[in-house]
């Protein structure tokens, strides 16, 4: 099952799966959303937000989070939830959620919850996404990761969507066709020719309910080249760049007749890096190339995560703060003799010598 929170990760889910359930704050929101099948509107305190939303807020949305809290519980369990971090719904609801999750002491490995987390590109997107990013991070997401009450978590970055020029749509279903290949590993174990290893749907399951960060991706292997080589000029650009494996699983699919020996090279990449990978060979007809999908766990800590957001938060300041500085228009002093002033004025209305009375008087002469 799969559950989409708030208008980001609602469109995730309702494309990735056409059973998904989609959660949100405001009908209208929820309404706007094609596919997916159920829909559950979290109550929130002021009735207009039904139909406003949460405005950027995550507190509206944590505030909602506790009219659907139980069955949101109830349903995470086991099973993969969208959201993204910069919003108020996705991230405050998520947050209820994951704060929920810290705190429970019965969670086994089938009932880990996998998440998917959109996180915005600080370069381009508003600083009010970035904060909330920031302290959903360092929150809730750094608490649930501690507790180890978690499945593994992808950090989706909306990088190559505001780099490419990409319609939401678009990027939205790249990302999916990438889910699908990942999720797809244990159904082709199922369904085409095994040449080595193993991988099926326990396997699977045990790997995903790992709480790590888990960067998935995948190429056309070509024997020749290093793997290592391969594997870093193939990073998903849909996420975020990983940082050294803790472990990993990959899939290598071989052409009819192909060479299945090639894997060993893959796995002496993974034993000089000290990782034991979990891995399966199987022949797939339809393959013209040898083709790996790999995935990576990775225990980056969420501080350091928030340090990069940081970072390109305070160069975005102070670019724009340098562009307003280069743009600020000189005043140069200007010199005025108030009495020749006061004269020309006077000369001109034909009035009589009290306006320059006046003016010393006043100590301006």
């Amino acid at each position: 099952m799969t559950i989409g929170i708030g208008g980001a990760g609602s469109k995730i889910a309702a494309k990735l799966d056409s059973q998904a359930i989609l959660v949100n704050v405001s009908e209208t929101e929820l309404n706007k959303v094609p596919g997916g099948a159920r829909r559950i509107l979290a109550s929130v305190h002021a009735t207009r937000g039904q139909f406003r939303g949460s405005r950027k807020n995550p507190q509206i949305g944590l505030d909602a989070y506790q009219s659907v809290r139980r069955e949101l519980l109830e349903l995470a369990r086991g099973n993969m939830v969208f959201c993204s971090s910069g919003g108020g719904t996705g991230n405050g609801i998520t947050t209820g959620l994951l704060q929920d999750l810290s705190q429970a002491t019965d969670i086994d490995t089938a009932n880990k919850t996998f998440f998917g987390i959109i996180l915005p590109y600080a370069k381009l997107e508003s600083n009010e996404f970035v904060n909330n990013t920031i302290e959903f991070l360092t929150g809730p997401l750094a608490e649930a990761i501690d507790s180890g009450n978690t499945g593994n978590i992808v950090l989706f970055s909306n990088k190559k969507k505001f780099e490419e020029k990409l319609s939401e749509d678009s990027y939205n279903q790249q990302l999916v066709e990438s889910l699908k290949l990942f999720l797809s590993i244990p159904d082709k174990n199922d369904v085409y020719r095994l040449l080595d290893g193993h991988i099926d749907h326990e396997d699977f399951a045990l790997f995903i309910s790992k709480p790590y960060f888990n960067h998935f991706t995948f190429l056309e292997y070509d024997p020749a080249i290093p793997f290592g080589k391969q594997l870093e000029a193939n990073s998903n650009p849909l996420l975020l760049e990983p940082e050294a494996a803790i472990e990993a699983l990959f899939l290598l699919e071989v052409p009819r007749g192909g060479d299945p020996s090639m894997f060993y090279d893959i796995l002496e990449y993974f034993s000089e890096k000290n990782v034991s990978p979990i891995y399966s060979v199987v022949e797939n007809p339809d393959r013209q190339k040898p083709f790996v999908t790999v995935a990576l766990l990775y225990s980056r800590k969420p501080a350091e995560l928030v340090d990069d957001f940081n970072r390109i938060t305070e160069q975005h300041v102070q670019a724009k703060v340098k562009k307003s500085l280069d743009q600020n228009v000189v005043l140069h002093k200007l010199d005025v003799n108030m009495e020749q002033e006061a004269r020309r004025a006077v000369k001109q209305r034909g009035d009589t010598e009290d306006v320059l009375a006046t003016l010393r008087r006043l100590g301006k002469l």
